[in-house]
């Protein structure tokens, strides 16, 4: 392992597009979706279900390559996870059936977990306290050009060729990725730090990072607000083309737009953090979550106009990126030398719960309303377990 420190951007860089992974693999074929579904004659719930195998496998994924890297470093389980995204990418331009692409998206999700799971790993490895907050604002603003540049290109790529080409794109983009994994991203964690004992031994770590109430709290917290974010992402290319009548490439943009609203509200609230503290701008971010999806929620109900609509949108997503960036700092601050088996935890928490929430909105057909009750009721689940699971922290409390 080299032992230079390299600068904070040039880490973010690569750590950035590989944390993007789990979004590449979700909003490349978004505009696309309709198609497949038309393409395999299934009903849109059935196609929704390509994307609950991915944020499955992506989910499940991060409980294998979290301890694996905390025994073996992070390098290698990376490269591992880049060769199984690229086959599967592969497998699922050429599925033939819903079952066939079922399976390949399960394992390209599987696939994709790794660089999910080990940016958060190399981070902590790396940082700590509003240091650690900083850089995974960093990271969120390199990763957030992944929801924006990939309904973007997606858009686009479908005036030009069928959902099978795009997943065949994303094989491409898979093998420049396992290029910058194997020549620009150094191993963080040394060999005295990694899990001793049995591979057994390794997974054994979940268990006392579960145990961990203030650690499990805003795990939750952060889980409940992205599986809102899921539902958006699942539903909304029924809902804006075909509710309020958007082409691909228009969806593309609004997609974009609300992609652009991530990244400037981690910024903002990065630059909080160190006069306010994690704790009470994550408050605030849950504040903001709750009027902003009661907003949503209501224009649902009334049938709203498309800009309402899109600015209670607009809001209700940009609040996540306040709460994924102080909560998961406030959760992996107690979990240094299990940051692997802690950032497993996390990715399976949050992309469990955006797969049930996902087909959740396909019941009946996606619509806005359900689309803007199941956000609801997914940040009303976030703010729940903030209440009553995750107390403030005593890392929090020595600071104010």
């Amino acid at each position: 392992m080299s032992t230079t420190h390299t600068p904070r951007m040039a880490l973010a860089i690569p750590l950035g597009l590989m944390a993007g992974l789990g979004p590449l693999c979700i909003d490349l074929y978004l505009p696309a979706l309709p198609q497949l579904a038309t393409d395999l004659a299934v009903p849109t719930a059935s196609a929704q279900l390509s994307l609950t195998a991915g944020l499955l496998g992506l989910g499940f994924g991060q409980l294998l390559f979290g301890p694996l890297s905390d025994k073996y470093g992070r390098c290698k389980p990376l490269l591992i996870s880049l060769c199984i995204l690229l086959l599967a990418s592969i497998a699922c331009s050429f599925a033939q059936t819903l079952p066939q692409l079922l399976t390949a998206r399960l394992f390209q999700g599987l696939g994709g977990a790794g660089g999910a799971v080990l940016s958060r790993a190399v981070a902590r490895d790396r940082f700590s306290g509003h240091e650690l907050t900083r850089f995974f604002a960093m990271l969120l603003l390199v990763n957030g050009l992944a929801p924006i540049l990939a309904p973007i290109i997606g858009g686009f790529l479908t005036a030009y060729m069928s959902w099978r080409g795009i997943f065949l794109v994303l094989a491409g983009i898979t093998v420049v990725l396992l290029y910058l994994a194997k020549t620009r991203i150094e191993e963080s964690l040394v060999v005295e730090k990694r899990s001793q004992g049995s591979l057994f031994s390794a997974w054994k770590l979940l268990i006392d990072v579960i145990r961990h109430r203030p650690f499990m709290g805003f795990c939750l917290t952060q889980g409940f607000m992205m599986s809102g974010m899921f539902a958006y992402i699942g539903a909304s290319p029924f809902v804006l083309q075909e509710t309020y009548g958007l082409s691909p490439q228009n969806f593309s943009l609004c997609f974009a737009l609300n992609g652009f609203g991530l990244i400037l509200a981690s910024q903002i609230s990065s630059r909080l953090c160190p006069k306010f503290g994690e704790y009470t701008i994550l408050r605030c971010g849950l504040i903001i979550a709750f009027i902003a999806s009661s907003c949503l929620l209501i224009s649902g109900l009334l049938h709203a106009s498309l800009p309402v609509f899109l600015v209670a949108l607009f809001f209700s997503i940009a609040s996540n990126a306040i709460i994924s960036t102080t909560a998961s700092s406030l959760a992996m601050q107690s979990q240094g030398h299990r940051a692997g088996s802690a950032s497993a935890v996390i990715g399976v928490t949050m992309f469990t719960l955006g797969s049930i929430a996902i087909p959740i909105t396909g019941i009946g057909g996606s619509s806005a309303l359900a689309m803007g009750a199941t956000i609801f009721g997914c940040f009303m689940m976030a703010i729940i377990m903030f209440i009553f699971v995750a107390k403030k922290p005593e890392i929090v409390q020595k600071r104010h």
